[in-house]
């Protein structure tokens, strides 16, 4: 049935029917040419992990587009420096692609480091950049030497891979900035890594740790600056939220550092609770584990029955998920469990192959999985399974607004945390005011 139904062949492996297919799924793999792929780009990757970073000047070296293209795609509150809201770019024109840009690169951080005092800044390489061969890591070391800061190249032009690719180089990049242990590791202390503190989000997981006795170390990389991310070492224990930007740096930071490191995940209240006991349980602390137990049982007689109200109104509802990674894509289908709703169709654009193995066994039957899908694969089957409502990005939301389905940004634009207890709420009341509203019945 799905073959049938593709035009682009070559994408056959790349979709899957649980029940009517086999559960391996081709995956991480470079887009299949002729299809407009719904990832971005690898610059977009390492922008999207290292913009956060507050204290930081953030000079993208390439053409005026990329740096617009970036600037603020997501919220990432700050509750301090508000550097990072500037969006800087070399703006490369033809004569600088012909004759290259690297004079043109010296001269932007001359003027931005005296305009704009930092500790560090960050240089995006783009795709031009990349044609036309300028020697980033040259002109980063040459300009901290000279200003007496870390200047730091971000190897992100394009062709090299996708968005996954950018979340490698700026891990990489990440790297480059943290110090060795002067001292022993703080053994109740944390990094909290791939939360970007999109609505606020890592501060109220932050509140959570403290009230159980963790103390988080930094966040990678919401809400971060400099000096916090120089200290990463110092923690006994790394969590990660985003794994697809963040395992790297915590598979890195675990050879490097001998820190062990945590997949959690704080979206839902399943995996809230189950995230809250396992990090207790890591730390070791008797007194730690019965404080998160009471924490759990307090906000979970708080959360429970005001789900259960949502529940008796979602009878029947059908929801669609295309996101960014696997993590995102397998707490989302817990989480529209809780609320009485059923996944018909699921994908991700960077997912691994042991999440799709979770995301099979967690799906009902004749559910739609499917990776790197393009636009005419989310309409075919958002369709087909008879969608209420679709969880995705910026992107997803026109094409969802056309077939007249509703619509949740579970990623860019939105301005209410979605994370925790309090974020188990929000995305019960989201869905609610957009499926039950009374405009759609007016959608032919």
């Amino acid at each position: 049935m799905l073959e049938a139904a593709l035009v682009i062949t070559e994408r056959n492996d790349s979709i899957a029917q649980k029940g009517r297919q086999k559960n391996q799924i081709k995956c991480d793999t470079d887009s299949v040419a002729g299809c407009v792929s719904q990832r971005a780009c690898v610059y977009c990757g390492a922008r999207v992990v290292l913009n956060p970073v507050t204290d930081a000047i953030h000079l993208v070296h390439g053409p005026i587009g990329c740096a617009s293209y970036t600037w603020d795609i997501r919220g990432s509150l700050s509750s301090g420096e508000e550097l990072y809201r500037n969006s800087f770019s070399t703006d490369l024109k033809e004569q600088d692609v012909i004759f290259g840009g690297e004079k043109k690169l010296a001269q932007a951080i001359d003027e931005l480091v005296a305009k704009y005092p930092s500790p560090v800044v960050f240089v995006y390489s783009t795709c031009i950049v990349g044609v036309i061969g300028d020697d980033l890591e040259a002109i980063c070391k040459a300009a901290s030497k000279k200003h007496g800061i870390e200047v730091l190249p971000v190897q992100s032009s394009g062709f090299i891979g996708n968005k996954s690719a950018g979340y490698r180089a700026a891990c990489d990049t990440l790297l480059r900035l943290i110090e060795p242990p002067q001292s022993r590791k703080n053994q109740h202390s944390i990094n909290y890594l791939g939360d970007f503190n999109l609505a606020g989000e890592a501060w109220i997981i932050r509140n959570y740790l403290h009230e159980i006795g963790v103390d988080v170390n930094v966040v990678f990389t919401g809400d971060s600056s400099y000096a916090e991310l120089k200290t990463a070492a110092t923690a006994s224990l790394n969590i990660i939220q985003c794994a697809g930007s963040m395992a790297y740096l915590a598979e890195k930071m675990e050879q490097i550092y001998d820190i062990p490191y945590l997949r959690i995940s704080f979206v839902g209240l399943e995996d809230t609770v189950d995230s809250l006991r396992r990090i207790a349980l890591a730390l070791g602390d008797a007194g730690m584990i019965a404080r998160a137990e009471a924490l759990i049982a307090r906000e979970t007689a708080r959360v429970q029955p005001i789900l259960a109200t949502y529940r008796e109104k979602f009878k029947g509802k059908k929801a669609a998920i295309y996101v960014g990674g696997g993590f995102k894509a397998i707490s989302l289908i817990k989480q529209f469990r809780e609320i009485g709703i059923e996944v018909v169709m699921i994908g991700t654009q960077t997912g691994q192959r042991e999440e799709y193995e979770t995301i099979h066994e967690l799906v009902e039957e004749g559910t739609i999985i499917l990776d790197d899908a393009n636009p005419a694969e989310l309409e075919r089957f958002m369709v087909g399974q008879g969608a209420h409502i679709l969880v995705g990005g910026v992107k997803e939301r026109p094409l969802a607004y056309k077939l007249g389905v509703c619509f949740i940004d579970h990623n860019h634009d939105r301005k209410h945390p979605l994370s925790g207890f309090t974020g188990a709420v929000n995305f019960a009341q989201e869905v609610y005011s957009t499926l039950c509203s009374p405009v759609w019945n007016f959608v032919r």
